[in-house]
C-alpha cells in the first residue's frame, strides 16, 4: 500500500472515530439530559402530591382558621370579612340596575333589567381592558378612567330606559380586593392583589373614590352596594336557586364566601340581622397551613411577587400563577437538563409570560403528536422543533401543576362543608348543598374543574356527594352586584309604602 493510501486510511479511520466519539457524546449528553430530566419532574410529582389525607388535614386547618377569623380581627390569616349583605335577593325584584365589576386586569359594566317573578328581562355588558401603567399608577387616574367608560355605557343607552322622576341611577359594585367593610355602601381597601399596587388607595374608602370619579364624569349614580366577586356570585346563584349557601372563585385570584349564622359570627357586634344570617367573605386566598404541600418554585414566585407572604393558597391554587409556576419549572430544566438545547431560551427567562390560559390548551392537547404544545412553544417562548418527548414532559407538568391547584381547592370548600355541619349526612336531614362557582379557570381549564370535582366527591364519599351541587354561575359576579344594588335600594321603603 503506498504512503498516499496508507494516509488517506489513517485519515478516514480518525474521522470516523471522531465521528462516532461526536455520537457517543451526544449520546451521553441526551442520556443525562433525560436523566435529569427525569429527576426534576419525579422531585416536582412528589413535592406537589396531595393524598386524601393531607387534603383532609388542610381542610381541618380551614375550619379552624374560619372560626380563629369570626372571633376576633386579625385573629387569623382568613379575614372572614363581614359583607353587610344579610338580605340576600328573593326573586321580587324590580327595576333597573348596573353594575360595575372590577376584578382583574379587565373591568365590565353591566345593565340588568329584573321584572320581578319573571326574573331577569334583560341584561347587556361591556367589557374594558385596564392598561397596565394605571394598576400601578394613581387612585384617581385608575377610578376616572373606569368612571369615563361607565359614562360611555350610560350615553349608549339613549331613550331606552326611563327612571321616574327624581330618581339616581343605582350600581352595585363589585370590587374583588380585600375590603374592611364598614357598611353596605363603603369599606376601606385593606390591599391589593392580583398585580395591582396603587399605594394611595390603601386604607381609603372605595365607594367614595368611585362616586367623586362618576362626579368628575358626569355620571349621575349612587352605589347602593359594595360587594366583593364572591359574595356577588352568592348573590347571583341565590336568585336562581334557594339552595346556593356557598360560593367560590376560580379565576384570575380565587376565593370563597358563604352564609353564616350571625350567632356564629362573635366579631359582629351591630344589631342582630332580621335574617338571622350573614354572608362572610373569607378572603381564602390568604389561607396558609404547614400542611400546605409548597415547592422551591412556590417560595421563589411569593418572594419575587409584589405581595409576599402573602395570599399563598391562591397563588398555588388561582389562574394567574399555575402558568408561571409552569415557567419557572421548565427554566429550571432548561438550565440544569439543557431541555431546550445548550442556551437557555431568552423567553423562558421572561416572568408571567406564560399564561394559563396557554398552560390549559397544552394541558388539553390531544392530537397524537402533540402539535399545539409544540405550537405554544414556538410562539410564545420561541422554542421551534421540539420533540415528542419534550412536548409530553411540558403536559406532564401541566398535569401535576394543574392537580394540585384543583385538589388544593376541593380541599378549602371541604373546609367550608365542615365549618357549616355539611360535610356528613345526619339521621333524618338531607339538606341541599349548592356551590355557586365562577370564574374563568373553573369555567374554561376543564381538567382542572374536573379534578376538584373528583377530588371533592373522594373526600366526602357517596353519601355526601349526592347532596352537595356545584353550578356554574355564569357571571355572577356582575349579575349578583345589581341584584344587590335593587335589594338595597334607597327607593326600597318608599315602593314599599
Amino acid at each position: 500500500m503506498g504512503k498516499v493510501a496508507v494516509g488517506a486510511a489513517v485519515i478516514g479511520g480518525a474521522a470516523i472515530c471522531a465521528a462516532a466519539s461526536l455520537i457517543v457524546r451526544h449520546h451521553v449528553r441526551s442520556s443525562r439530559r433525560w436523566v435529569k430530566t427525569a429527576e426534576i419532574l419525579k422531585e416536582l410529582e412528589e413535592k406537589c402530591a396531595t393524598p386524601n389525607a393531607k387534603l383532609k388535614q388542610i381542610a381541618d386547618a380551614m375550619t379552624v382558621e374560619m372560626h380563629a377569623g369570626l372571633a376576633s380581627e386579625g385573629g387569623s390569616k382568613l379575614k372572614m370579612l363581614i359583607s353587610y349583605v344579610d338580605n340576600l335577593p328573593t326573586g321580587d325584584e324590580e327595576g333597573v340596575y348596573y353594575a360595575l365589576d372590577l376584578g382583574g386586569t379587565n373591568f365590565r359594566v353591566l345593565r340588568v333589567q329584573l321584572a320581578g317573578k319573571s326574573g331577569i328581562k334583560s341584561q347587556e355588558f361591556a367589557e374594558v381592558s385596564i392598561p397596565p401603567q394605571l394598576m400601578i399608577g394613581t387612585s384617581q387616574a385608575l377610578f376616572d378612567y373606569i368612571a369615563a367608560e361607565l359614562a360611555k355605557f350610560v350615553a349608549d343607552e339613549g331613550d331606552k330606559f326611563h327612571l321616574p322622576p327624581g330618581r339616581q341611577r343605582e350600581l352595585g359594585f363589585t370590587f374583588s380586593f380585600p375590603v374592611m367593610q364598614l357598611s353596605i355602601d363603603s369599606g376601606s381597601l385593606m390591599r391589593w392583589t392580583k398585580g395591582f399596587s396603587i399605594h394611595d388607595m390603601v386604607g381609603q374608602d372605595v365607594v367614595a373614590e368611585l362616586t367623586h370619579a362618576m362626579k368628575r364624569q358626569g355620571v349621575d349614580m349612587r352605589v347602593s352596594a359594595l360587594v366583593n366577586d364572591t359574595v356577588g356570585t352568592l348573590a347571583g346563584g341565590r336568585y336562581d336557586n334557594k339552595d346556593v349557601v356557598v360560593a367560590v372563585i376560580l379565576g384570575t385570584g380565587s376565593n370563597a364566601a358563604y352564609v353564616e349564622r350571625a350567632q356564629g359570627i362573635p366579631k359582629w357586634h351591630g344589631p342582630p340581622p332580621k335574617s338571622g344570617e350573614m354572608v362572610v367573605n373569607m378572603e381564602w386566598g390568604n389561607f396558609r397551613s404547614s400542611q400546605l404541600p409548597l415547592t422551591e418554585y412556590d417560595n421563589a414566585l411569593d418572594v419575587e411577587s409584589l405581595n409576599p407572604n402573602e395570599q399563598i393558597f391562591e397563588k398555588m391554587i388561582s389562574g394567574m400563577y399555575l402558568g408561571e409556576l409552569l415557567r419557572r419549572v421548565l427554566y429550571r430544566m432548561a438550565d440544569e437538563a439543557a431541555l431546550f438545547g445548550d442556551i437557555v431560551p431568552q423567553k423562558l427567562k421572561t416572568p408571567f409570560i406564560l399564561r394559563t390560559p396557554e398552560m390549559s390548551a397544552m394541558h388539553h392537547d390531544t392530537s397524537p403528536d402533540l402539535r399545539v404544545v409544540g405550537s405554544k412553544m414556538k410562539d410564545i417562548l420561541e422554542i421551534s422543533n421540539t420533540s415528542l418527548k419534550t412536548r409530553r414532559v411540558v403536559v406532564e407538568l401541566c398535569n401535576i401543576i394543574a392537580t394540585r391547584g384543583a385538589r388544593l381547592a376541593a380541599s378549602g370548600i371541604l373546609g367550608i362543608l365542615k365549618k357549616l355541619g355539611r360535610d356528613t349526612v345526619k339521621v333524618g336531614e338531607t339538606p341541599n348543598t349548592v356551590i355557586a362557582m365562577d370564574g374563568g379557570l373553573y369555567e374554561h381549564y376543564t381538567e382542572y374543574s374536573k379534578c376538584m370535582e373528583n377530588a371533592l366527591h373522594e373526600l366526602v364519599g357517596d353519601k355526601v356527594s349526592d347532596t352537595i351541587k356545584l353550578v356554574h354561575s355564569n357571571d355572577g359576579s356582575g349579575i349578583g352586584a345589581a341584584l344587590l344594588a335593587a335589594s338595597h335600594s334607597q327607593y326600597l321603603e318608599v315602593d314599599d309604602s
